[in-house]
């Protein structure tokens, strides 16, 4: 039923929501009966968070939030990142969910809380992080879009799902040893648009090692942005990232 009701009147799916409200559904993490959203309370609550202030470039942790160490020795070619969570259990099982189970409507979850909890960047329009048209059509959907689309939507900025494409089919990032997966992407990405003077806000789910949004960046700065900031659900620490 739930993909019919996507093209129902607004008053249909209002009555919808309604009754969702008033009927139990099972948290997806614990499977607890409950109402309204995907997740139960305790289960939201207990997601992992970032430990203490991010540095406000890679957006890991940083003594005072400044910018930390290695961005200072070699900047990314992005400006800044913001992430709502800590890539750690359970919320990555959330996200393999979402991006391999065939759930997109976990993009809406996810989008809504970035909405609340980042801070809406500067930009001109939001561009997502590609992926390889035979994954998409493996996949069905390009996650990194979904949640780009919602982004855009709440914070009323432009669209672009086409201005940056990855043309050459590389093995998975997560797969890769960190010292691998900046040359992984090199010659993979091309920005499509003239963007002389925009300020582009990039989006995806995870930063892990912090290539693949480098390398887009790259990409973009290469047809002429002049700022990429960067929105990601998910930050990955360190000892997590091999």
């Amino acid at each position: 039923m739930p993909h019919i009701l996507r093209h129902l009147p607004a008053t249909a799916r209002r009555a919808r929501s309604a009754l969702d409200a008033l009927l139990p559904q099972d948290c997806l993490l614990c499977a607890a009966p409950h109402a309204g959203s995907l997740l139960c309370a305790q289960c939201a609550a207990e997601l992992p968070r970032l430990s203490g202030p991010p540095c406000p470039v890679c957006a890991l942790p940083s003594p005072g939030g400044t910018a930390c160490g290695a961005c200072l020795r070699e900047p990314p070619a992005f400006d800044a990142a913001q992430a709502v969570w800590r890539y750690a259990f359970p919320l990555d099982q959330l996200i393999q969910v979402f991006k391999y189970g065939q759930r997109p409507a976990l993009a809406a979850w996810f989008a809504e809380a970035m909405v609340r909890r980042l801070v809406p960047p500067a930009a001109d329009l939001v561009v997502p992080v590609p992926i390889h048209p035979q994954r998409l059509a493996r996949r069905g959907f390009n996650q990194s879009a979904e949640l780009a689309r919602r982004l855009a939507r709440a914070w009323r900025l432009p669209l672009a799902v086409e201005a940056l494409v990855k043309d050459r089919l590389a093995p998975p990032q997560a797969s890769l040893p960190l010292e691998e997966r900046h040359r992984n992407l090199r010659g993979a990405l091309r920005a499509t648009a003239d963007l002389t003077g925009r300020r582009v806000l990039l989006v995806d789910d995870v930063m892990t090692s912090g290539a693949t949004l480098d390398a887009c960046a790259q990409a973009l700065r290469a047809r002429g942005a002049a700022a990429v900031s960067c929105c990601v659900a998910a930050r990955a620490l360190p000892h997590a990232e091999a």
